[in-house]
């Protein structure tokens, strides 16, 4: 009776928002240079030492509070399909707007670790490529993923839920130190992923395909169990000045809807 496909999908919202396409560049820009950072920590350059899982960490997690900082505000700052399937299902975007943006995260992955290769020296490895590690199970990466990812999630979500009036400090350095955290505890097991287009990308420009669906299983499926979770049993109680919104960079007092 009330059912548009228009609304529920997110097809008028697209129509109407004539900037959208700002927020599908930047999660292009900020995916790419997520997975060019990121992975280029993982490349050996020459006679340099082979990166350790703390430079690894905090590489990653650095970059990702950095570009949360600086481009969240346009688009939220996902930069993973994970996040994007986290925010869908719990009511945060909508369908189109969600397949959009993990389209161009993808597009954007592809072209960070093809800017990588352009630049590295032959011999440089493997791009970053994850893959789980020969003594692990792919039902056992499949767990390492999805926990990961749901920690990810959760942190995302409780820290920029604008019905809590007790957040302090930098929310894109929370979400930041959650990847460094998770990075320091899953390197060993998987690589570390907890996002798809981080994966995805050099393994188009590697063409290694080694258990790949672990890597968009696992932790779509664990933003999608910590989207369910936080949005129907934890997130604070609604207040009459302001609305629930994911926007990890606004202030409290800054009420404007993002992704």
């Amino acid at each position: 009776m009330g059912f548009s496909f228009r609304e529920m999908s997110g097809l008028s919202e697209i129509a109407k928002d004539r900037n959208v396409w700002k927020a599908l560049l930047a999660e292009l820009l900020a995916t790419m240079l997520l997975v060019f950072i990121g992975c280029g920590t993982c490349v050996q350059v020459g006679k340099s030492s082979p990166a350790l899982i703390i430079e690894i960490s905090l590489a990653f997690g650095i970059i990702v509070a950095t570009l949360v900082q600086a481009l969240g505000h346009i688009s939220g700052g996902h930069m993973n399909p994970a996040v994007t399937v986290g925010c869908l299902v719990g009511g945060l975007i909508k369908p189109i707007k969600a397949a959009l943006y993990i389209i161009f995260q993808c597009i954007g992955a592809i072209a960070g670790a093809a800017l990588l290769k352009a630049v590295t020296p032959d011999g440089g490895g493997n791009l970053g490529i994850t893959e789980p590690n020969e003594n692990v199970t792919p039902a056992q990466a499949f767990g390492i993923e999805f926990i990961i990812t749901f920690i990810l999630l959760m942190v995302i979500f409780a820290s920029t839920d604008k019905n809590r009036d007790d957040i302090g400090g930098s929310v894109p350095l929370a979400i930041g130190l959650t990847v460094t955290a998770c990075h320091l505890a899953a390197i060993k097991y998987t690589g570390s992923s907890m996002n798809p287009a981080r994966t995805f990308g050099p393994a188009v420009i590697g063409n290694n395909w080694h258990e790949h669906w672990v890597y968009w299983m696992g932790p779509c499926a664990g933003a999608a169990v910590a989207g369910l979770i936080y949005t129907n049993a934890f997130r604070a109680p609604k207040r009459e000045t302001t609305e629930y919104t994911y926007d990890p960079v606004a202030t409290k007092a800054d009420t404007k809807e993002v992704p």
